[in-house]
């Protein structure tokens, strides 16, 4: 036989063994929502219906959001661990911007917008200019945010009437166009952080996937030395990763400020580490094994149909997290230890 005789014969066919292995490792997470959508079905039927599931949409909309921001920085080879604190100053800072100095929605979005930016560029100059490591500078800031929110309000909650430190009474409300940001809906059925969601998640996942930027990004979290000796600018990059990751953590604190129509100052207790958990829920969606934006957001849908159906079913509260955990520990290790004979 010649070599080109060689070079056309076809591969050996995959044996069925193969083919449901790798059917298991890149659906797995899919089979694992469909089993939960229809065992909470059964057990609930007023879990299926449609204005239960734009509820469960809402509700995680923001989660998806900032998932889809750790999962940029992750994408360099980066952590944000500021990003549920930027989402809960940001919530504090619409509300303070409308309540205290009396702005209207035009004012108040592109403002709480820029506030998350230039957070997101103080964490890229803490990690590209200083060198610090990701997980120090972004706690640090998660710290320093913590705290700051605080300190305008003497640590209260911010709603119309707030009296502020010095003792006068805040003229301004809530701008009823930002209330409805976050609680009106499109043709009566779809709520609108629904619609954000979706479209920050498609312009994203064509960022990411799609675009020579993108391409880049997951260059330069495989091998910063390569990407830079091959000519990527990594300082850019990481850079606009974490400009991102900020921004839209704030879109995200808009989303709540609008829906609760309130500064409260506990908004952003949970949002960290079910962002995260959608982040890391969403390398084992497809079996890409790697960060993707598509991942995130299915990863919080994942678990908020999860927390959805057990609330429904009178689940104790103090063991939802766990449960969380044994979902995103059993996602990952299917995936990860089914992939590991096709590496």
């Amino acid at each position: 036989m010649t070599n080109d005789d060689t070079a056309r014969a076809p591969l050996p066919a995959a044996s069925l063994g193969e083919k449901l292995q790798t059917f298991a490792r890149t659906s797995t997470v899919f089979v694992l929502l469909a089993a939960m959508i229809a065992g909470f079905s059964i057990a609930q039927p007023a879990f299926i219906q449609v204005a239960n599931q734009m509820s469960i949409l809402q509700a995680v909309s923001v989660v998806a959001i900032l998932g889809a921001g750790v999962t940029i920085t992750l994408a360099v080879g980066g952590f944000d661990l500021s990003i549920g604190a930027v989402a809960a100053s940001s919530v504090m800072a619409a509300s303070y911007a409308m309540v205290v100095w009396g702005l209207d929605a035009a004012f108040t979005v592109p403002l709480v917008l820029a506030f998350g930016a230039l957070t997101g560029l103080a964490n890229a100059f803490l990690v590209v200019r200083l060198k610090v490591p990701d997980l120090l500078a972004t706690l640090s800031v998660m710290f320093l945010l913590t705290g700051l929110q605080l300190i305008p309000t003497a640590g209260r909650s911010i709603s119309a009437g707030l009296i502020l430190p010095n003792g006068e009474t805040a003229p301004g409300a809530y701008d009823p166009a930002f209330l409805s940001i976050g609680r009106a809906e499109w043709f009566g059925v779809v709520p609108v952080p629904v619609v954000i969601m979706l479209v920050a998640a498609v312009v994203l996942h064509v960022l990411t996937e799609h675009t020579r930027i993108g391409r880049l990004l997951f260059a330069t979290g495989g091998n910063e030395l390569a990407a830079r000796l091959a000519g990527a600018p990594v300082a850019r990059l990481k850079t606009i990763a974490y400009v991102l990751s900020g921004t839209l953590a704030s879109l995200g604190g808009i989303i709540i400020a609008a829906r609760v129509g309130r500064g409260d100052v506990s908004s952003g207790a949970s949002l960290l580490m079910d962002s995260v958990a959608a982040a890391l829920i969403g390398f084992a969606v497809l079996g890409l094994r790697r960060p993707n934006v598509f991942g995130a957001v299915v990863g919080a849908v994942f678990v908020g149909i999860l927390l959805n159906g057990l609330t429904m079913l009178n689940t104790p509260y103090y063991t939802q997290d766990f449960v969380k955990g044994v979902v995103l520990v059993g996602a990952l290790a299917l995936t990860y230890g089914l992939g590991r004979r096709n590496r």
